[in-house]
């Protein structure tokens, strides 16, 4: 169990040793409804992940401190338990695969750990930690199922409360459930009558399978761009939270992912990675009840792999209905260009880009085929410009 006074316990530790991000007004998320964001992209390390690892380090005894800590992480958890053991003066050592993302890498040797690159994938750096744990007598640092850890990431519901006393909805993002678990453990305590949702990725729902299974499930794979919170199976503590406290889990697609980045960065000026905007794409796509409520959405992380910020952004766009990409049928001879890009002028969209092919798509033996990319207002947009197509005779594939 975790009592309350142990969150509190922890918010006093943390004190002076993170940062405490302050609500932020985002009206236009969702219209509907009065949406607040708590910007945890804002922390030190760019995640929460530094509260629950500076919490649990803190715990140890001074002879558990002297022999260090390790940790399995490829991304936040790893930055955290560095950052954290750094500040502590304890030293740290990272496993991570050698696949891990160079930028990750160099991050967490910055936070001052030792990194320790594990031939294979995330299972194989786990399973060297542990052996490392064993042979050296170093603390194993969980990334979620560790009620300490659990209590760290408590804090941000008392801050929650703190900043929004009448909040009546709350939305985490969910992986192992060691975030939502002290965050609800915090606030259902504190004021029973909020409701507190998770959001997991599409392609890797296992807390919500879980519960809605009544038992722990373990995932054969998961695929999302949310890779913080691609999590094959929930911890057993963090399991138990969440059938306690929580009021229900549901699943975004990447598209509604990628929507909710976009949306941050035009609106709130703010760079998501995928799992930080899970709980913002909820909201956005009415995934809980929103309507007319006091919402807040939890962005918990800000830590997106640069090298793919501009697919998302595509993507975001596409999901968005400010980009479409129109394939038309047309007859090949002069003029049929310059007649298509007319009518989309004359309804207003803008074109990006133009490709002319003669190809067997055409139904049409003298047939061929024009790809058009072109940005749009919104979906109402996109129907218009194919209205005006169709209605001036073009066949759209």
């Amino acid at each position: 169990m975790l009592e309350l006074s142990e969150i509190y316990k922890a918010a006093h530790v943390l004190r002076d040793a993170i940062r405490h991000p302050h609500l932020i007004a985002a009206p236009l998320i969702n219209p509907e409804s009065e949406v607040y964001l708590k910007p945890e992209n804002l922390q030190y390390t760019g995640s929460f992940k530094l509260r629950g690892a500076y919490y649990k380090i803190s715990q140890l005894t001074d002879e558990e401190k002297s022999q260090g800590v390790i940790a399995c992480s490829a991304g936040n958890h790893a930055q955290g338990v560095a950052l954290a053991a750094t500040k502590s003066g304890i030293p740290s050592l990272i496993c991570l695969p050698v696949g891990a993302p160079i930028s990750k890498v160099e991050a967490t040797k910055r936070y001052g750990a030792e990194v320790c690159l594990v031939p294979g994938v995330y299972d194989d750096a786990y399973q060297r930690a542990l052996q490392l744990r064993d042979e050296k007598g170093y603390t194993f640092v969980h990334p979620f199922d560790d009620v300490h850890v659990i209590a760290g990431q408590g804090t941000i519901g008392l801050e929650m409360l703190e900043d929004l006393g009448d909040v009546d909805v709350v939305i985490v993002p969910v992986g192992g459930g060691g975030l939502i678990s002290g965050v609800a453990c915090a606030i259902k305590q504190l004021k029973p009558s909020v409701k507190v949702y998770g959001v997991q990725a599409e392609g890797a729902p296992s807390m919500a399978l879980s519960l809605n299974d009544k038992r722990i499930k373990r995932l054969d794979a998961v695929s999302t761009i949310a890779d913080g919170i691609a999590v094959k199976e929930p911890g057993v503590n963090t399991f138990d939270f969440c059938q306690r406290y929580v009021d229900g889990i549901v699943t975004v697609t990447d598209d509604e992912i990628a929507a909710a980045i976009l949306a941050l960065i035009e609106q709130q000026k703010l760079v998501s990675e995928g799992a930080g905007a899970v709980a913002v794409a909820a909201a956005m796509f009415n995934k809980v009840p929103v309507k007319g409520k006091k919402v807040i959405c939890l962005v918990s992380g800000g830590n997106i792999d640069v090298t793919i910020l501009s697919r998302v952004i595509t993507r975001g766009l596409s999901k968005s209905g400010r980009m479409e990409t129109l394939t038309v049928d047309l007859y090949d001879q002069p003029g049929q260009l310059s007649a298509v890009c007319g009518v989309i002028a004359q309804l207003g969209g803008n074109i990006i880009s133009v490709s002319h092919e003669r190809t067997n798509a055409s139904a049409q033996v003298n047939g061929c085929t024009l790809r058009v990319v072109l940005e749009t207002r919104n979906a109402e947009h996109i129907q218009l410009i194919h209205k005006g197509l169709t209605d001036a005779g073009y066949v759209i594939l």
